[in-house]
């Protein structure tokens, strides 16, 4: 053989084999589904071993092959739920078909066109702070309202909020009640499957009063005590002395006019966006996204965890009270205006479903459901998920420590969903085993 023949060969072989090798996918995709013109978002974390593939889909575990372009995988839920995904591979774009079937109903598959790309690394450059003053509230956790600002992870946002009935600082009316929020903002980098950080850096109360009423909710009355405050409902304004930071009554009753209470501001509502797949909730809901949460200890110095349901997570915040009691039992609050500093971080790939909370003190697994008991069982399933999680207890190790280092408090009974916050004092995980690094 000469050796331009042998060049020709080497090349011809050199050809095949690169035709031959599948390309790679290993790595987290960011996929958008579409089903009869609705829109969801999730991701993929792919693990490529030649032409087999693994990992997750959605979360859940994946199996499939790859040939050449081509890419097929099945992965299936806890509840039954199969999930058959047929794609093609073009540049870094993956285009196909989702089949997904209900176990319940395994004649009616539903069709959905999806497509994916690559999600670009999480990148922390230099913190900056952005003093934002907003002209628009929302009355909804909307994925579809434009975002009012691009953030980066390790930014701070400074900006104001209106009360629950959508007055300012000055006691002008911006935008009709209903808990209107500030935002939304979008914090580059958070994908759909990722956790947004929020650091409650500041809370300052920005006016002299607030308002609340005298009722009592329906879920702390008896018939008896419904009777004796059938006349309540009235609005009580509140004097806020700035100066010492306390609240009390501008016309107190005979037993209430020496009465004052230190302030304790805190932000009732605090929420990523839905994935557009779902209706957006009202600002005066909860749920998986956090939204209307209502517990007192999300103030200065606490850390929020939120799951994230798209692109930028498109964080929300309002309803600033000066005060609240456990249980928002008037059914608000002191509700006011407030100055916020907030500082935003992500937490890739946890697939978080629930609401947390941080304090120097405490972390806080958060249940939200229609009843109480439902809250309190939601609470200790994610409190015994981040203990299994992050501290590595096994099933018998969480009921143990849970049995002797939780503390249990109403965080909510006004709205829909009633609250229930699981507390585990940081002194008592101190004694824990460390987790390896």
């Amino acid at each position: 053989m000469n050796r331009s023949s042998l060049v020709a060969c080497l090349l011809a072989l050199s050809a095949l084999t690169h035709a031959q090798a599948p390309p790679t996918l290993s790595g987290k995709w960011t996929i958008t589904l579409n089903f009869a013109g609705t829109t969801f978002y999730n991701n993929a974390d792919f693990e490529q071993h030649g032409n087999k593939l693994g990992g997750r889909f959605t979360g859940d575990k994946l199996e499939g092959t790859i040939d050449g372009a081509t890419v097929h995988f099945i992965s299936k839920s806890d509840d039954g739920t199969t999930d058959e995904v047929h794609a093609t591979l073009t540049g870094d774009t993956l285009s196909g078909t989702l089949e997904e079937t209900d176990p319940n109903a395994p004649e009616h598959p539903a069709h959905w066109t999806l497509t994916a790309s690559p999600t670009p690394p999480l990148e922390h450059k230099t913190p900056q702070r952005h003093d934002f003053i907003p002209t628009t509230f929302y009355r909804q956790f909307s994925p579809l309202n434009q975002p009012v600002l691009r953030v980066a992870p390790g930014d701070t946002i400074h900006t104001t909020t209106v009360d629950a009935g959508g007055q300012d600082e000055h006691g002008v009316g911006r935008v009709v009640g209903g808990n209107p929020e500030t935002g939304p903002f979008y914090v580059v980098g958070a994908n759909p499957g990722d956790t947004l950080v929020v650091h409650i850096v500041r809370l300052k109360l920005n006016r002299d009063w607030a308002q609340s009423d005298d009722n009592i909710v329906d879920r702390g009355l008896n018939s008896d005590l419904a009777i004796k405050t059938r006349d309540n409902g009235k609005t009580v304004r509140w004097h806020l002395d700035l100066a010492n930071g306390t609240a009390s009554p501008e016309k107190p009753g005979e037993h209430m006019k020496n009465f004052s209470i230190p302030v304790k501001p805190m932000l009732g509502c605090i929420a990523t966006a839905p994935n557009p797949a779902n209706a957006p909730p009202a600002t005066g809901d909860s749920g998986s996204y956090g939204g209307n949460m209502d517990f007192n200890e999300i103030g200065e110095g606490a850390t929020v965890y939120l799951p994230v349901s798209n692109p930028g997570a498109l964080l929300y915040f309002g309803d600033g009270h000066a005060l609240q009691g456990d249980g928002e039992m008037n059914g608000n609050a002191l509700e006011t205006s407030m100055d916020v500093e907030v500082a935003v971080d992500v937490i890739p790939n946890t697939h978080l479903r629930n609401r947390r909370i941080e304090t120097p003190d405490a972390i806080i697994a958060m249940g939200l459901q229609g009843s109480l008991d439902d809250a309190f069982k939601e609470a200790t399933a994610n409190m015994a998920q981040w203990l299994t999680e992050d501290y590595k207890l096994t099933p018998s190790e969480v009921a143990q420590f849970i049995g002797v280092a939780s503390e249990y408090h109403i965080s909510e009974a006004a709205d829909r969903n009633a609250g229930i916050v699981l507390k585990i004092a940081k002194t008592k995980l101190a004694r824990l085993t460390p987790v390896p690094k």
